[in-house]
């Protein structure tokens, strides 16, 4: 399967309602907000915004998938070709990811977005 679309990159920052705000005013949507870490969108792309509690992964880029099952046969495929990766997790958020590494030790992710999860969250913006 060929990849669809690099989904996000994941950024390190000081103070998460900061950058919320920096992010927003720049035109993104602010689509999960927790004290430790953000998720942004720009229209289909996304920004995490990691902050300094922040401890499941560091800086990243992220592929998306809209279905559970095709990120499951991809994690498969990597894991047969060699590639090591790690375990399929849910986040709380409802998305669900496994996280490797390229062999110069960046750090990539390939996430499972359920279709509409973010759309409440850009009318809720278009809205407020």
């Amino acid at each position: 399967m060929a990849l669809r679309q690099l989904g996000h990159v994941a950024i390190r920052v000081e103070d998460i309602p900061k950058a919320v705000e920096f992010y927003q005013k720049l035109g993104m949507v602010n689509v999960w907000q927790d004290p430790d870490w953000a998720y942004m969108k720009a229209g289909e792309d996304g920004l995490a915004l990691l902050g300094p509690g922040y401890r499941a992964a560091g800086p990243h880029f992220g592929f998306v998938f809209d279905n559970l099952e095709e990120l499951q046969q991809e994690h498969q495929r990597l894991k047969s070709q060699g590639i090591r990766v790690g375990e399929i997790h849910s986040h709380r958020d409802g998305t669900a990811s496994f996280y490797g590494k390229d062999p110069y030790g960046n750090l990539f992710e390939f996430l499972y977005e359920p279709a509409g999860t973010f759309d409440q969250a850009r009318a809720a913006q278009a809205t407020g």
